[in-house]
């Protein structure tokens, strides 16, 4: 079995005297030629994780390995031009002096003139820019100075390519299009990459794995799928997608009890006295999803519009129901409801999940 691509284990780094950890007990994994993303709220550690990945800090507790070599570890850290990485910064960083060929060979300085001008042509027609190889940045858009950013990282076939914000500066169509633009061009070169944004659906659409930082701690690294779906910990389901949570009352190991109507599915029976065999009326939170209550004209149960966002396919509609309390429904955008009208609705949850009882 192949090792990892990046291997990290039981990482804390701290600045200054180290007291202070702003990453503890950090772990994960990464395949070859997997992409991953870490994102969460500003301040939680996620560039400093890149960073302290690259060789840029030190770390106090812990390793780090890049295709199986360590790279850092207390009182070792491999410097960054030896570590095998690629860099693509929030600011391209591109010499404004220099074409946007001789921009991407500039970092192949090992090899002869002529093998550096053929890799960076190879470059250029991986990321469709071998029409602008004669222009200088200023004459790029946004977008294609950011292709240009990546054509020179990936040149000198990195191991591990680390990306910090790298769409930040564009507009959100901008954005859309170049990050699934990026995931294809890294998937076609094979190259594995960690990148750091705060941009859930940006992260969902390129990464195959994404991290959710909080305080410097990462709650949970997994598929995007599971992410939404499989939350680990509350942080995490409140962080992801959007949701609200309903108290509901434990009717077996398999049933729980929602003003909505019953719910049914593995539940993790973690009540509020902390037992693991219920039925004794205990009480817990599930995260009700959007897309976990349906429109339905035809069903009893219904609900007040208070708050609708139209996002061209469909409305997300806020929901008040009999008891105050409100949840979110996804419903298709020819369901035009007013605000202050009651509609029909009933439960379609495939996924249960439940945490403590605040």
């Amino acid at each position: 079995m192949r090792a990892p691509i990046l291997a990290i284990e039981a990482l804390r780094v701290a600045y200054g005297s180290g007291d202070s950890s702003v990453l503890s007990d950090l772990s994960l994994s990464l395949a070859e030629g997997e992409i991953g993303c870490i994102v969460g709220s500003s301040g939680c550690g996620k560039t400093t994780l890149l960073r302290a990945i690259a060789g840029f800090l030190p770390v106090q507790a812990g390793v780090i390995r890049i295709a199986g070599a360590v790279v850092s570890r207390p009182g070792e850290t491999v410097p960054p031009e030896r570590r095998g990485v690629g860099l693509v910064f929030q600011d391209y960083a591109l010499f404004p002096h220099l074409r946007v060929i001789d921009n991407v060979a500039f970092g192949l300085r090992r090899l002869d003139a002529a093998q550096r001008a053929r890799r960076a042509r190879e470059m250029l027609a991986l990321v469709g820019l071998s029409a602008f190889a004669r222009r200088y940045p200023h004459e790029l858009s946004g977008g294609q100075q950011q292709r240009v950013a990546l054509a020179r990282a990936l040149a000198p076939a990195p191991k591990l390519l680390l990306m910090d914000e790298p769409f930040s500066s564009l507009d959100v169509e901008l954005r859309a299009r170049l990050s699934s633009e990026v995931r294809q061009i890294l998937k076609d070169n094979g190259t594995s990459a960690i990148f750091v944004t705060h941009d859930q659906q940006e992260a969902f659409a390129i990464a195959d794995r994404v991290g959710v930082m909080h305080g410097g701690r990462l709650e949970q690294w997994d598929r995007p799928y599971e992410l939404y779906h499989r939350p680990a910990t509350r942080y995490v389901a409140d962080f992801i997608g959007e949701g609200v949570f309903l108290p509901a009352r434990v009717l077996d190991r398999e049933r729980l009890q929602i003003e909505l109507g019953e719910l049914r599915g593995d539940v993790p029976l973690v009540c509020e006295s902390g037992c693991d065999v219920c039925g004794k009326g205990c009480y817990v939170d599930v995260l009700l999803r959007p897309d976990d209550v349906v429109h339905d004209d035809t069903s009893p149960l219904t609900a007040e519009v208070v708050r609708k966002v139209f996002r061209g396919g469909d409305f997300v509609y806020t929901l008040k129901l009999a008891s105050g309390r409100e949840v979110l429904a996804l419903v298709p955008s020819h369901h035009d409801h007013a605000v202050g009208e009651r509609i029909g609705i009933r439960l379609d949850a495939d996924h249960v999940v439940t945490f403590r009882n605040h």
